[in-house]
């Protein structure tokens, strides 16, 4: 019974009060599924492994892995590993994005994603792709980077003309 108390107050303080989505998605739960899950209440870590899916309103992750750090109680970053698929909508009148990768660290705070190994990140019909990508959600500002020393990998990106049907 204590053990179900522990887990169950790690697992609210982790998905109290974290800036994940649009800021009406901010009330509502965050749903977390995995095949196991691994909470730290000293350090203020929790691991969660095996097919891991996190959704709360308009934002989704999935991976192989995604470890929560909590400060003062809310989570202020995800580091998310294996198979990395990130959705969401920053704002109603914006488009949905989504971010794929081997690698997704979100700095909650600065609300900036940083995406590795193979990253790309797509909004409508527009892309980029590289071995790292820096999106900024507050000003939907991407950066993307090729790979130091290897051959043949550069950033790629496809800008739709503006008035083209999306």
């Amino acid at each position: 019974m204590k053990a179900t108390k522990t887990w169950l107050a790690a697992l609210s303080i982790a998905v109290s009060s974290a800036a994940l989505a649009l800021p009406e998605d901010r009330s509502q739960p965050i749903n977390i599924s995995a095949d196991q899950a691994t909470i730290d209440d000293v350090s203020g870590t929790t691991i969660y492994s095996g097919n891991v899916s996190i959704e709360q309103g308009s934002m989704k992750i999935t991976a192989s892995q995604v470890d929560l750090y909590r400060s003062n109680g809310d989570v202020d970053r995800i580091l998310a590993t294996g198979n990395v698929h990130f959705q969401q909508q920053a704002a109603r009148d914006k488009p949905v994005t989504n971010a794929y990768g081997e690698r997704m660290d979100y700095r909650i705070d600065r609300r900036e994603i940083t995406i590795t190994g193979n990253a790309r990140v797509v909004q409508q019909k527009d892309s980029f792709t590289g071995q790292k990508i820096v999106y900024n959600l507050d000003k939907s500002l991407v950066n993307a980077f090729s790979g130091e020393g290897q051959k043949g990998q550069r950033v790629q990106m496809v800008i739709q003309p503006k008035g083209a049907p999306q």
